[in-house]
């Protein structure tokens, strides 16, 4: 008994001795784990940088796209009459629909020229410096948009709208890249969403301002033009603390001291092997000798062809899905089904509140779902709403409830187009493609984005003239497309690199998307 008494204390020390290395190894992977897991985490750098260059540049870049509808009645009025007293110009109406045409329509020029330079400006002086520059082009835009009137200045309108639509241009061009790129991979789909999150809320904070109770009135439409300046001027005055993105200073530029220090600063407290897993992935990216950069050798590649028409073909197809028809001429689907005029606005204030409130569960479902199943959800629902929602219209004068039908169908388009169709042509680019090409894809895909809007804008009514109610059916085609495209030939991104994902995609039309 006494033997065994002490015995027992060394056969303890012994196991204790033999489990050290085993205890230690458990003591490192712990900590391996907790690093993994902190990648994956808000950090104050990164929220900062989300919110701010959301709200600074993203909801700016909406707000011009719903503060010109309540305010066009006074606008018009004072441009003729501006027009009679500098110039003694006396338009016919014809004149001056196609001045106010003009007028709406030069912002969507500006964005097209704003997403074609947005490549040349993201690869040669930063994602950073490309974010930074539309906060000087949206002051510049404010001064004019507010002194217009008092310089009695149809001319500074003019230039402001295309200032202002040249840096929503470069918004959306750059912003989700950049985003994308200071993210951790697990996080890329949430930060993603945040652009057009923004978006979507300056759509509605245009709309609440603009209205001609508070400012989009005879004798205010000016402020309501200029005051989101307000938000750029916030967001924008603490420029320095805005990192510049750790893979465009590695893999572009080469400095990989600079990246480094970017990301420390961006992934807080996380530990060194996990900044060196990072800086590893992006040595074997930078060390890649084939990648090409410039829109002729990204055009002509055979293995950027099919990830490039995808990108097109969702930001095009985004706008040409029917949001944008909705979104322009819904006071006057309303009022075509029986509401009086105010009950038609504060209705299609509803609807842009809708809008807004269901793409803030965008970071939540662009973290916990992937892409491909969202994608296909939305596209489909939105295909089955539109085309319920044209036939209630066409057959509204017959059947007394089909009114209410169609308000609900335009409600549940709204609804599912934030699960897919609104977030994710914004940023698939950062996903489908790697950091050298990454700049030209987003940017034609920004291109094909504002030439669609355009032409729904300018379109719509020509052809709802010529089709009447039944001119929904195309946008409900379009959803179908894109619904096929994204079953046939989108693999799934969520949570892969680029350079994983670039080998699914690089047979073109022949790719099997399932391969692993």
């Amino acid at each position: 008994m006494e033997a065994s008494q002490c015995e027992v204390p060394e056969i303890y020390k012994k196991a204790s001795q033999e489990s050290l290395p085993a205890l230690k190894q458990h003591e490192e992977q712990e900590l391996v784990d907790k690093s993994l897991r902190n990648e994956g985490r808000w950090t104050k750098q990164l929220a900062f940088v989300a919110f701010g260059s959301t709200i600074g540049a993203a909801v700016p870049s909406g707000y011009f796209v719903g503060v010109m509808n309540s305010p066009a009645e006074f606008m018009r009025s004072w441009c003729n009459q501006t027009l009679i007293e500098r110039y003694d110009w006396h338009l016919t109406e014809t004149g001056i629909n196609i001045l106010w045409s003009t007028i709406v329509s030069i912002f969507l020029v500006g964005g097209a020229i704003g997403s074609l330079t947005g490549a040349k400006v993201a690869n040669r002086f930063g994602r950073r410096s490309s974010f930074l520059s539309c906060g000087g082009l949206f002051i510049i835009g404010a001064v004019l948009l507010y002194t217009c009137r008092m310089l009695h200045s149809v001319e500074a309108l003019i230039l402001a709208r295309f200032l202002v639509g040249l840096a929503a241009g470069l918004v959306v061009a750059c912003l989700p890249m950049y985003l994308a790129e200071v993210a951790p991979l697990s996080m890329r789909g949430v930060l993603g969403v945040f652009c057009p999150m923004g978006l979507t809320a300056g759509v509605v904070v245009a709309q609440i301002l603009s209205l001609r109770s508070v400012f989009g009135n005879a004798e205010q439409w000016h402020l309501a033009m200029s005051l989101y300046v307000v938000l750029v001027l916030i967001c924008y005055a603490p420029m320095a603390y805005y990192p510049e993105s750790p893979k465009w200073l590695y893999v572009i530029k080469g400095d990989e001291k600079g990246a480094r220090r970017q990301l420390k600063a961006l992934r807080g407290d996380v530990s060194e092997a996990s900044i060196n897993r990072e800086m590893a992935e992006m040595e074997v990216e930078a060390n890649v000798k084939d990648q090409v950069s410039g829109y002729g050798p990204v055009l002509a590649d055979p293995k950027l062809r099919l990830p490039l028409i995808i990108v097109c073909a969702y930001q095009g197809g985004q706008q040409l899905s029917g949001i944008n028809a909705i979104f322009y001429y819904s006071v006057s689907i309303f009022l075509r089904a029986g509401l009086t005029a105010s009950a038609a606005e504060l209705t299609n204030l509803g609807a842009g509140s809708l809008n807004l409130v269901v793409s803030l569960m965008g970071p939540y479902l662009m973290g916990r779902f992937n892409r491909r199943p969202l994608m296909l959800f939305s596209t489909f629902c939105c295909c089955i709403a539109l085309m319920a929602f044209s036939l209630f219209l066409y057959f509204i004068d017959y059947v007394p409830w089909f009114a209410n039908g169609c308000i609900i169908c335009i409600f549940l388009y709204i609804f599912f187009f934030q699960f897919g169709l609104a977030p994710i042509p914004f940023f698939i680019g950062s996903e489908l493609f790697e950091v050298a090409p990454r700049p030209v894809a987003m940017s034609l895909g920004s291109v094909s984005s504002w030439v669609c809007n355009f032409s729904v804008g300018m379109l719509f009514p020509i052809l709802q003239d010529a089709w009447g109610s039944l001119v929904f059916i195309p946008f409900s085609v379009v959803c179908a497309a894109l619904f096929i495209l994204t079953k046939r030939y989108l693999p799934e991104t969520k949570g892969r690199d680029p350079s994983q994902v670039v080998q699914l995609v690089a047979k073109g039309f022949k790719s099997n998307i399932r391969e692993t």
